[in-house]
């Protein structure tokens, strides 16, 4: 028996579903609202949260039935990650699936949340509500959250 954890072990289609869901570091980046540039394709992320985001905790505040109230939300997997540019190059799913290894500061490499939210990766405390910004100005809330 191996003593690697399972995410070094398992592709990401062996892993059950508690394996899946533990990857989620719940940054909230997925969560934040996005533009693209038509003409390049560009993605940028604003500081605008969706609505079921609770903005000073980064979780959202009905993952179960999330589709029922944000039909465009989309839910991860395996079989849809490629095909999902916008995912930040910090997710561990987008890691794992480029080859990568999760980052020293992933709840599942630290053993606690504390370290992803004081390397800077939780947009936690750091967004607006949806609603609260009108659409013609999601521009001016583009901001940087891969690093």
């Amino acid at each position: 028996m191996s003593d690697s954890p399972f995410w070094k072990t398992k592709s990401l289609t062996e892993m059950n579903a508690e394996e899946w869901e533990s990857l989620c570091d719940g940054c909230g980046k997925c969560c934040v609202l996005k533009l693209e540039d038509v003409d390049t394709g560009d993605i940028y992320y604003t500081d605008v949260a969706c609505k079921l985001l609770d903005c000073t905790n980064a979780r959202c505040t009905d993952y179960q039935n999330r589709k029922a109230s944000v039909p465009d939300c989309v839910v991860l997997s395996p079989d849809n990650l490629a095909s999902l540019p916008w995912m930040p190059s910090t997710c561990a799913y987008r890691i794992l699936s480029e080859g990568g290894d999760l980052p020293a500061w992933h709840p599942l490499e630290a053993g606690n949340r504390d370290a992803m939210v004081n390397a800077g990766q939780s947009v936690a405390g750091r967004v607006i509500p949806e609603g609260s910004v009108a659409d013609d100005d999601l521009p001016d809330h583009i901001t940087d959250w891969q690093s």
